[in-house]
């Protein structure tokens, strides 16, 4: 069922990224007017379509229309820029480029849209000059933004490639910064979204790049959107209770006397609508307002010198406008008071204002109701509190106030070092009305010490013993850092409160606080006020319910900083979700500015309570939770969404439980010790088998995916961790099976970590088949160390078309057995020169090889690999030998071939031996090597009943080369090159013209298809290749 045009840009941004936003009431992003076309000068680029084509949107610094109403102009650089274009002045200029036409630089290595390196982005370049450069990209001319525009965009800037980045809007004579920064950036594209602001007439927007000596200035820009910034368009008639314009624009009547242009023509700010309210923008004083030491009456806008300040106030969007600013630390809040008003009776006195809390997780502002009178309550009473950061907009709040008595209102702001807290536009309405005569007032209060209906959270409620920002408790004072940090300091757990568990029931919810900008907030309410939730049972509960902010739709609540946590750490939490058609609930962790999606639940639940966990994992820094949502409570159904009983358990690092040391597993259960790493928005996901997805163990069952075809898979990387482990030996052997398949799958990896370094163990890149592979790395550790160690499966990516998955991961203590199959392109497998160590592992791809075949016997080219020994007299005298020796092999249950490619000099190669070692060592071929141009293949039966080594001494005096073992029995052999697999009697492979009819699949280790008597062979051939038997050779010796 399609979503209505005021819900889906909500949702689509969602799943973007968690970026979500919605267009005012009344507002489209996309607006279409069916029948007539204004003239070009007024229609072109004003973010409507108003010709049926669109066309008088098309290369607007966007694409033309969105195939869906209610979408973002948007532009992805695929076809052409979109009327950007470059206005630099120096060598240092952007152009549209892609990963895959760079010869060099740092740049991305593919673009943000596609994610491989045949998509487009804008970007500059290196610039090798050392005069301070910058590179300027301008929109075409754009014209009539609304209140609520948001310009979001991906940049890739890697640390220490630029100096400065920068996003201006030049209106008339006026150039606003709407965004700058000099860093430090993440690695990878990164997000960044900023609000226009009304803008009446023409404007343009600049992203520019600055470099200097030490910067090179690499940058690059990708999928610009421009969000909910027509204005609304004409209507006929209006909704029942909205306000029709001038203009013949319907506003909802809450957007009357706001402060902001909602009609696009002023006609809902006009004094005939609003000259009985009391308005203060701060342009000229304080109007009658009274501020206490701490709030400054700010004239011009922030700069370098002070980066959190506001860029522009609210009331003009310009930089020369004023508003009032506060830079009070916690504890002395600074105290901005009304007049003194008479009781409202049966009408509300509302005040509508615009805040601005950047720079600084412990900015506050909050708002106190403090009634007059001799008969009236001393202590203020808290009615609004926003706390942490809203970003670098101006955000709407109101306030409704009913009072039997007299009243002021007080608002009170602090913040933490570099941080801001500001006001603009302070409007009360028509039923707030000032007594005649200004009585004695009560003293201010306390700032964020004073008592609430909602009381603060412990850590605000200290006592005078203990430093600012500290927790006393008994004789303790817990510094700020280990408060909810999962580890109780105190004896009765305070320091462990309002951190995120709770049911609600107390008016401190937990620490949960919201964080809403938009059209619906998260509040505390009781079953009884709840009207979207069917089976919701006695008591309070966390809900959507509507709220007073501009910016956006979906309502955020959060966690104070918790943490960091261990490996085990879970979410438990019921829910309900009352949306048709289907809004979203999701669970976000939120680190140093970056946002993880760690649970969703898009589908309704028709009102139902329902309970799920959510695994968390380990996170070495501090985070935060934060629920999203999004219905629409205009919506037929009685829509809502509700969150109560959340729980974290076993969050502490220090927690083990008995699932920690569970390395091996096959994912039936559970995930057992492993865990997805967090560093991006790429995550290994727990899965059950689906049509072809199927699992190892069973077919049926579940496994671990990595697939970059999810949505949210921006990240580069994904990571699976093992909870840290202590060795069970001095060597152990890990194995597992994996899954490679896709044309940009790009690489998996296994590294162990310890004592913070991490060891590279195994790797594969590129497409290894629609199969499951198995693998093996031994984990080697100092004898009678007890030092910790942890896995790590790392999949990186190469764009968005493959999957990876592994399952049935196993650990052993011993060394690995030898692989079973060996071409030496990623490693020697395992086989150990002796003696003087002059076997080595070469390719001949420079063509200067000192001695060696020009090219492999596997890939048939000079970049192939292969063994090598040097048996001239200099480097091994006559009568010595040079021996290759192999890694133990399984045991042998029946009689096997063991083949190798060989390859000797023209003149007096050698002679080469096979060696096995099992209680001892005996040869068991002996080979005069002929010279010449070919590679040779060579064969053994071997059979072992215990484990069993091979080793290859060479006595010489020229040359002799080794390359591509593989096995068989040798009466029948039976290969298996990657592109098909075949038997032939005698042991002799397929001809090289048959072999090589298609590349056969590299890889260095894989199960070869074994025959031993010949009693088993006929059935083998007769059945299909996946059911026919199989040894598991796991040994290779090298001749």
């Amino acid at each position: 069922m399609p979503l209505p045009s005021h819900l889906l840009p909500a949702l689509v941004l969602f799943l973007g990224h968690l970026a979500v936003n919605l267009p005012a009431a009344g507002s489209s992003g996309w607006a279409w007017v069916p029948n007539h076309c204004r003239s070009p000068g007024q229609a072109v680029c004003n973010f409507v379509c108003d010709c049926r084509d669109c066309s008088d949107e098309a290369q607007c610094g966007y694409h033309g229309a969105s195939p869906t109403l209610g979408a973002p102009f948007a532009c992805d650089f695929e076809q052409d820029p979109c009327g950007w274009r470059d206005i630099s002045t120096s060598g240092y200029s952007w152009l549209r480029d892609r990963a895959g036409a760079a010869l060099e630089g740092p740049g991305p290595h593919s673009d943000h849209t596609l994610g491989t390196d045949l998509g487009w982005y804008m970007a500059v370049g290196t610039h090798r000059g050392k005069e301070a450069s910058t590179a300027a990209l301008r929109s075409p001319t754009l014209r009539e933004a609304a209140s609520s525009c948001k310009l979001r965009l991906w940049y890739h800037a890697a640390s220490g490639d630029v100096a400065e980045l920068r996003v201006e809007l030049i209106h008339g004579a006026e150039t606003l910064t709407l965004w700058q920064s000099t860093g430090p950036w993440g690695p990878g594209w990164q997000e960044l979204a900023v609000t226009t602001g009304r803008i009446r007439g023409d404007f343009r927007v600049t992203f520019s790049a600055t470099r200097n000596a030490t910067h090179r200035g690499a940058v690059a820009l990708d999928d610009l959107e421009f969000w909910d910034c027509g204005l609304p368009t004409p209507q006929a008639n209006c909704p029942l209770g909205h306000h029709h314009c001038q203009n013949k624009v319907c506003v909802e009547p809450q957007q009357l006397c706001d402060g902001e242009d909602n009609c696009g023509d002023l006609s809902d700010e006009n004094p005939l609508t609003c000259g009985r309210h009391i308005a203060t923008d701060f342009e000229t004083g304080l109007g009658p307002w009274n501020r206490s030491e701490g709030w400054s009456w700010n004239h011009r806008a922030g700069g370098p010198e002070r980066p959190s300040w506001p860029r522009r106030d609210h009331s003009r969007n310009s930089a020369q406008g004023s508003f009032l600013v506060s830079v009070a630390e916690p504890g002395t809040p600074a105290i901005l008071s009304s007049p003194e008003f008479q009781a409202s009776g049966t009408s509300n006195c509302s005040l509508v204002f615009y805040q601005y809390l950047r720079g600084s997780e412990a900015g506050c502002l909050q708002l106190f109701l403090q009634t007059l009178g001799p008969s009236a309550p001393r202590a203020p009473v808290l009615l609004r509190r926003r706390r942490g950061e809203l970003g670098t907009a101006w955000v709407r709040d109101r306030v409704d106030i009913q009072s039997a008595h007299p009243f002021q209102i007080l608002l009170a702001g602090q913040t933490g070092p570099g941080g801001v807290v500001g006001l603009d536009d302070l409007i009360l309405s028509d039923h707030c009305r000032p007594v005649s005569e200004v009585s004695t007032l009560q003293p201010l209060p306390p700032g964020p010490r004073a008592p609430a209906p909602q009381p603060l959270p412990p850590s605000s409620r200290l006592q005078d013993s203990c430093k600012q920002g500290h927790l006393a408790c008994g004789d303790l004072c817990v510094p700020p850092e280990q408060l909810c940090d999962f580890e109780e300091q105190c004896a009765g757990g305070e320091d462990e409160q309002a951190c995120g568990t709770t049911d609600f029931e107390s008016p401190e919810a937990g620490g949960w606080e919201d964080a809403s900008v938009g059209r619906l907030q998260w509040r505390r309410v009781s079953a009884q006020e709840s009207q979207g939730s069917s089976a919701a049972a006695a008591g309070h509960f966390l809900s959507l319910q509507r709220a007073w902010g501009q910016l956006g739709a979906e309502a955020r609540v959060l966690t104070p900083l918790l943490g960091p946590s261990g490996p085990s750490c879970e979410l438990h939490l019921a829910y309900y979700l009352q949306s048709q058609p289907r809004g979203f609930l999701a669970l976000v962790v939120v680190d140093s500015g970056s946002r993880e999606l760690a649970w969703q639940a898009l589908s309704s639940s028709a009102g139902i309570w329902k309970v799920d966990k959510v695994l968390l994992g380990a996170r070495r820094r501090p985070f935060r939770l934060e629920f999203v949502g999004l219905v629409d409570l205009d919506g037929p159904d009685q829509q809502g969404a509700g969150v109560d009983n959340v729980t974290l358990r076993d969050c502490s690092p220090t927690v083990t439980t008995e699932r920690d040391r569970e390395v091996s597993c096959n994912f039936e259960r559970d995930t057992c010790s492993w865990y997805p790493g967090h560093l991006s928005d790429t995550h290994w996901r727990w899965v059950e088998s689906r049509g072809p997805d199927h699992d190892h163990t069973t077919g049926q069952g579940h496994f671990v995916l990595l697939d970059p075809t999810d949505p949210l898979a921006w990240g580069h990387s994904a990571h699976l961790l093992s909870r840290p482990q202590v060795p069970a030996a001095p060597m152990e052997c890990l194995s597992f099976w994996y899954h490679l398949h896709g044309p940009q799958i790009g690489t998996l990896r296994l590294a162990m970590r310890r004592e913070g370094e991490e060891t590279h163990l195994w790797s594969r890149s590129g497409t290894q088949g629609n199969r499951w592979h198995e693998a093996w790395a031994t984990l080697s550790h100092q004898p009678g160390s007890h030092a910790q160690y942890q896995l790590l499966f790392e999949g990186l990516r190469d764009g968005y078309h493959g999957t990876m998955a592994l399952d049935d991961v196993a650990v052993r203590p011993g060394p690995c057995w030898a692989p079973n199959y060996c071409s030496f392109e990623d490693s020697d497998c395992g086989f150990s020169p002796g003696g003087q160590g002059l076997w080595r592992r070469q390719a001949n791809a420079s063509g200067h090889a000192a001695w060696g075949p020009p090219t492999d016997h596997t890939t048939e080219t000079a970049q192939g690999h292969y063994m090598v020994v040097d048996t001239s007299p200099d480097a091994l005298p006559r009568g010595q030998t040079a021996s290759l020796t192999s890694k133990e092999h399984r045991p042998l249950a029946q009689p096997a071939c063991l083949t190798f490619w060989y390859h000797g000099s023209l003149r007096s190669p050698g002679t080469l031996r096979v060696y096995l070692e099992e209680r001892g060592k005996h040869q068991v071929l002996s080979l005069s090597a002929h010279g010449g141009l070919a590679w040779r293949l060579g064969s053994v039966d071997v059979q072992a009943e215990r484990a069993w080594r091979g080793t290859q001494p060479h006595q010489g005096l020229c040359q002799l080369w080794l390359a591509v073992p593989s096995y068989c029995s040798c009466s029948w052999c039976c290969w298996d090159l990657g592109d098909g697999a075949g038997c032939r009697r005698g042991g002799a492979a397929p001809s090289r013209a048959t072999q090589r009819s298609q590349p056969p699949a590299l890889t260095t280790s894989f199960s070869m298809r074994m025959v031993s008597p010949s009693r088993h062979l006929s059935p083998a051939i007769r059945r299909p290749p996946q059911t026919r038997p199989r040894f598991l050779i796991q040994h290779l010796v090298r001749p």
